[in-house]
């Protein structure tokens, strides 16, 4: 990246960072009750709210998880309408049929139940209900949305994005192929339930790619630059949770344990990654899910490590805190850095997770894939290296271990 076009992007990211003082930061309340998300329906009644949408998507329906919920509403009185349409990758028209639903029902409140894709859909009805005028399309950016959600309660049933803490909806666009985030201060859920028995019968694969992205937010919100006191702590109790649990509930997705410190974990995670940001890493990500349907955490956990190895030496230093974090011994800030980037490439490599994405990237869609990185990560996110479109270009060669 040119030194004109560096400089702008660090002095914005320098406003930014004191700008975001001004905001309404806060993080979710966290439930957690003797029976676990069945507690929910009447916390929600006792609020005085009589009608819910419920937003999940078809696997999670399918598996029958969401029917004690659901029969626990009816039980104590709570009207529940259910929309189970959303997809990887959420898009508009999931959320426009899902608003349709919450209008035809008279809902006063939003449970989105599910990993990152319908949390993300449960905010995108949030946010139009909240701004009836505005599509989907015009709240792309930062503050957008600027106004009061209906109560949103987050269930997770992975440990990994962390939606149910952030800021951020992202959103995809079938017909362009564009995969967008929405970010405001208004899409943090105002309750977080955690019951770590709904991530127990999680296959070993999405164990693993959404463990590894919640690694992935915590170290790329640790290692920028717009950290407070508050997103560092979370960084570094995310990371030394993923290191210590991860591969346990991968083993044995009964270790409830270990499911209960991972979905801390992506907590933490999300709490860090909402003020500090992300990175080079989910721009990438973001694109090749826009583009192929690439799953997100899966991108993610391949990238974060080639990434790391690229970004160099401008980011050892904060690595080699990470690798402290984490018992990673070293006689230098350079050896422990590359020592913590190894132990993530070993992670990986034990929960079968590829070292490259292959077979799926065209190159003739390579030049439009790096324009979209290059627009989502600059001037916003604050890495330790900024890349332009030809740089983004090369990283797509090197993903795909040419």
């Amino acid at each position: 990246m040119n030194i004109c076009k560096r400089l702008f992007c660090r002095a914005y990211q320098k406003i930014m960072y004191v700008a975001c003082f001004m905001l309404p930061w806060r993080k979710p309340d966290i439930l957690e009750f003797d029976n676990g998300v069945l507690g929910l329906p009447q916390f929600i009644k006792d609020q005085g709210i009589e009608r819910v949408l419920l937003v999940t998507d078809e696997g999670l329906k399918n598996l029958g998880l969401c029917d004690g919920l659901v029969n626990k509403c009816a039980e104590v009185g709570l009207k529940c309408a259910w929309y189970y349409k959303a997809v990887p990758n959420p898009t508009i028209n999931n959320i426009e049929d899902a608003l349709k639903m919450y209008k035809e029902n008279d809902c006063q409140a939003i449970i989105a139940f599910g990993g990152g894709s319908p949390m993300d859909c449960a905010k995108g009805v949030g946010a139009r209900v909240a701004c009836p005028n505005k599509p989907i399309p015009k709240m792309k950016g930062l503050l957008k949305v600027n106004h009061k959600l209906p109560p949103l309660y987050a269930i997770p049933t992975t440990a990994g994005t962390g939606s149910e803490t952030t800021v951020a909806a992202v959103i995809s666009n079938p017909e362009t192929h564009e995969k967008y985030p929405i970010n405001d201060p208004h899409l943090i859920p105002k309750y977080a339930v955690l019951d770590a028995t709904l991530t127990a019968g999680l296959p070993q694969k999405i164990t693993s790619t959404t463990g590894v992205d919640a690694l992935t937010h915590a170290v790329e919100a640790y290692i920028g630059s717009a950290n407070t006191k508050e997103t560092k702590e979370m960084a570094i109790k995310a990371t030394k949770l993923i290191f210590e649990n991860l591969k346990k509930a991968y083993d044995n997705g009964k270790d409830l344990e270990a499911r209960a410190n991972m979905q801390k974990a992506a907590f933490y995670a999300g709490v860090a990654f909402t003020r500090a940001y992300v990175g080079n890493v989910h721009a990438i990500a973001h694109t090749l899910g826009g583009f192929y349907g690439v799953p997100h955490g899966l991108a993610n956990a391949i990238i974060l490590p080639i990434m790391l190895d690229v970004y160099g030496e401008k980011a050892h230093k904060k690595l080699a805190e990470l690798a402290d974090v984490v018992g990673i011994e070293g006689a230098t800030v350079a050896e422990k850095a590359t020592k913590f980037i190894q132990a993530i490439k070993d992670l990986n490599a034990s929960m079968a997770i590829p070292k490259y994405i292959e077979n799926t990237i065209k190159d003739e869609d390579i030049p439009l894939l790096a324009k979209r990185a290059q627009a989502e990560a600059n001037p916003l996110y604050p890495c330790p290296v900024l890349f332009d479109e030809k740089e983004f270009r090369q990283l797509y060669l090197t993903i795909q271990g040419k």
